[in-house]
């Protein structure tokens, strides 16, 4: 096979599907094609067990600045608005409450530092703080139990998104499918990428691809294209693979604990799971892996191209895994995942959501957990705490670690315009309609969602 596009996107998670669902809807380039190496879409980290199914704003995010949380606000209401428009049923996200806790009086006044004085109450307007009494009545769990003489506050708000990112991205690709001018390939390994004067030539197990504009969207693998491309030669990685432990019906919505302001991961928290609100799970941790894909030993050769063997990348791995903050949380997070000892070293973090907790009330979750990319600047050496994009000729690289699926119609809008640019503005983009389809849809009143005490417990069992 031969095939010449417009546009070749590498990669059918839902950094990739997202672009390919706004240039096939809302531009008229003439042919674009997606290609993604396994048999199904959204098989891997888009897939909904292997993520915290978090539809991130910054509201309870409380290692973002108020810059940051402005920022992914607005990529995560693109996405919200597209599931209220495309989603009526539900079957591919819930609405719940949701809540950042904080536990006595340290955190307490730190957190209504960040509502008051910080601008977070400002930002978000559906945002409140509540006490012990409303926490009780919206997750009842988490105060069964808590000895009453600690302080508790929580900032909540019902626009808790609860996101199947598999469902979602397999949407995103059915939608763009029904265009005639897209094609889409699964089952499909890209091989080599080579420059040509017109673009890039784009090898595959199933043939080639000659493409005048690429978007390579793989996760870790994004990198490691680049970098036989001479790209991106001053970053490295640190995969982080994230697991999660299981417990039966103890929230109605998603419980967030306070973020150490220095990890780029994500706090530990309890929440419903999106299909079956009578499972509540509790994570993530994170664990350094030598595999760009969790449990695919496979990848473990792709790996070391991109953890980088050289001077300034060990330099930069010794003083980012120095930190007296980080080191002690990658050392912990290692015996998490160990028989009988994780689990139990895990507990506490649980007991902070829900006291009540036991050790027989927890198991680890099997077949749980993806693989995120952390990047590293080798130059800076320091830990690069967001998204990267690399942008060359004719040519994008996209790794994209958490908030990447919040964010990933915004990042397709940034994108879909780089697009236009490297096909020399013989096209347009429809940038009205696109947000017709998506952000004008988010509703945006002072309430919505659950707010009655029970409702959130109601909204989860519908879904």
């Amino acid at each position: 096979m031969s095939d010449t596009y417009d546009l070749v996107i590498v990669g059918g998670g839902i950094s990739g599907a997202s672009l390919l669902y706004t240039t096939a809807k809302f531009t008229d380039i003439g042919s674009i094609a997606l290609i993604e190496k396994e048999a199904e879409i959204a098989a891997i980290n888009s897939h909904h067990t292997n993520n915290s199914q978090t539809l991130h704003f910054g509201d309870i995010e409380t290692n973002y600045t108020l810059e940051k949380a402005r920022e992914v606000k607005e990529g995560a209401e693109l996405l919200a608005g597209y599931l209220e428009n495309h989603d009526p049923d539900r079957e591919m996200h819930a609405k719940r409450s949701k809540m950042v806790l904080a536990v006595g009086d340290e955190e307490v006044p730190e957190l209504e530092r960040r509502y008051d004085e910080e601008g977070f109450g400002d930002l978000f307007p559906k945002l409140r703080p509540i006490g012990r009494e409303e926490i009780a009545e919206i997750e009842p769990a988490v105060v069964e139990g808590r000895d009453p003489d600690v302080e508790l506050l929580a900032l909540q708000t019902p626009d808790g998104y609860v996101v199947d990112y598999g469902a979602t991205t397999k949407s995103f690709v059915e939608r763009a499918a029904d265009e005639a001018h897209v094609d889409v390939y699964a089952d499909t390994e890209v091989t080599d990428v080579t420059p040509t004067l017109d673009g890039h030539t784009i090898e595959t197990t199933e043939g080639r691809f000659d493409a005048d504009a690429t978007v390579v969207a793989a996760g870790s693998h994004s990198l490691q294209i680049a970098k036989d491309l001479g790209y991106g030669q001053d970053k490295v990685l640190l995969p982080v693979a994230g697991s999660f432990f299981l417990a039966d019906d103890l929230l109605n919505g998603k419980v967030y604990t306070l973020q150490m302001k220095k990890l780029p991961f994500a706090a530990v928290h309890g929440d419903a799971d999106v299909h079956d609100p009578s499972v509540t799970r509790f994570g993530p941790t994170a664990k350094l892996v030598p595999t760009l894909e969790r449990g695919r030993l496979s990848t473990m050769t792709d790996f070391f191209d991109v953890f980088g063997l050289n001077a300034a990348a060990m330099l930069s791995y010794a003083n980012v895994l120095s930190d007296r903050i980080l080191l002690p949380y990658v050392l912990r997070n290692l015996v998490y995942d160990l028989p009988e000892v994780g689990r139990r070293q895990f507990l506490p973090h649980v007991q902070k959501v829900v006291p009540s907790v036991d050790l027989a009330d927890i198991e680890r979750a099997a077949g749980y957990g993806g693989v995120r990319p952390q990047i590293v600047d080798t130059s800076a050496k320091s830990l690069d705490m967001g998204e990267a994009k690399i942008v060359g000729d004719d040519i994008i690289f996209n790794i994209t670690p958490s908030p990447g699926a919040s964010t990933c119609l915004k990042n397709a809008r940034r994108d879909t315009k780089a697009v236009l640019d490297f096909l020399d503005g013989e096209y347009t983009f429809d940038e009205s309609a696109f947000r017709a389809a998506t952000i004008d849809n988010f509703p945006r009143g002072a309430t919505g969602g659950v707010t009655e005490p029970g409702a959130a417990e109601g909204a989860a069992a519908d879904d």
